[in-house]
């Protein structure tokens, strides 16, 4: 095995030093005195990078957890429920829903495709609430959820944003677009590990919860909400994680989240151009807003799953696959977080020497070149 290890997935990402410092520190209480100035630094930082006044909600979950508890306090037995999908985690939110007895529209898109706020309107009558993904990373679409939003505000319902790979990294305005409820997951743009689901919840999306019946104890917004409001825990956090957030937040917030959302965009454009002067086909939107994830179609000489294997245990290189329909189909290069454009150089070496190696034709030494030019002319 190489000594060096490159993490170029959609999630988990990479640490900063700081976050992996914090980490190691020894363990404290939950609800120890040691505690309480960082959790508290946090939930007023996370309210700066969700860009609300209203509460976000911790728990020691991953994302998905954070998915289930919108659905679990929003989710009334036999209401109607509209659910926008074009890849794997828009399923699941359709899955989701269905097993807690929402009666379910799925407006589902082809994989790749991007979402037509003007379909979602014609759909969100009558609907309670609205679940949309914006940054879908099995596929690398970003969607406008603003413009979502803005259909399913139109007919009274509920918007649910699956935030969690876009929140850090593209623009996300969550008070600012209308939307009820942003969820989010710490390993993503959030430059921490795995472990932390977070929940932003607006007024409405309060007032919905209290008056549905459908049971829940863990993942009871209003038991979170209380207990964060005396900086407490309804049950243990997972305490290095918060720290890590803590620290990671301030970095993000010390860099602006304007100038992350450009270096994201930056990214974007500058694996994108390192793909196609290799030759190969983009199976993501070739556009600014998908600036979380690259996915290249894979040639069809090409076995997906030894390609990556070769990468990681011969270079160090992590990258990942197709999910679903596109398994084997695909490869993907996040560039979230604590990225620049030095590691994405290492990745296009990496996937020209990997496909090399695999016997498939590419153009050679052309991918950095391309890069770089595309991220410089990006600044702005």
């Amino acid at each position: 095995m190489p000594e060096k290890h490159y993490l170029f997935t959609p999630g988990p990402t990479q640490l900063p030093p700081e976050v992996l410092e914090v980490l190691a520190r020894p363990a404290i209480h939950p609800r120890g005195p040691a505690f309480k100035q960082p959790y508290e630094r946090v939930l007023g930082r996370l309210k700066e990078v969700f860009r609300t006044e209203h509460d976000v909600l911790l728990f020691s979950s991953s994302g998905t957890g954070a998915f289930e508890s919108a659905v679990a306090n929003l989710t009334e037995p036999g209401e109607r429920a509209l659910v926008v999908s074009s890849g794997s985690f828009g399923e699941r939110w359709a899955d989701m829903a269905t097993r807690y007895g929402a009666d379910v529209d799925h407006l589902r898109y082809a994989w790749g495709e991007t979402p037509d706020p003007v379909d979602a309107q014609a759909r969100a009558a009558g609907a309670a609430v609205v679940y949309v993904v914006h940054s879908e990373t099995s596929t690398g679409v970003v969607s406008d959820v603003e413009a979502l939003a803005a259909a399913a505000k139109d007919a009274g319902a509920l918007v649910v944003v699956d935030a969690i790979s876009s929140i850090g990294a593209v623009q996300c305005e969550t008070d600012a677009w209308g939307l009820d409820v942003v969820v989010c997951g710490s390993q993503k743009a959030l430059m921490t590990p795995p472990g932390l689901g977070l929940v932003s919840v607006s007024p409405a999306a309060l007032a919905k919860a209290r008056e549905t019946s459908t049971p829940r104890f863990y993942f009871d917004w209003e038991r979170t909400r209380e207990a964060q409001a005396k900086l407490d825990t309804s049950f243990t956090l997972a305490v290095p994680q918060v720290l890590g957030l803590d620290v990671a937040l301030g970095l993000l917030l010390r860099e602006g989240l304007e100038a992350a959302f450009e270096r994201h965009v930056r990214l974007g454009r500058a694996t994108r151009a390192g793909i196609k002067a290799m030759g190969l086909e983009l199976a993501s939107p070739d556009e600014d807003r998908s600036a979380v994830v690259t996915t290249v179609h894979a040639p069809d000489e090409l076995d997906v799953s030894v390609f990556l294997l070769d990468l990681c245990e011969r270079l160090g290189v992590q990258l990942i696959g197709g999910q679903g329909e596109w398994s084997g189909k695909v490869f993907r290069i996040g560039h979230l977080g604590w990225f620049d454009i030095f590691d994405l150089t290492t990745a296009l070496v990496a996937v020209e020497d990997g496909l090399a190696a695999a016997g498939v034709e590419i153009e050679r030494r052309v991918a950095v070149a391309a890069a770089l030019e595309a991220y410089e002319a990006a600044r702005v």
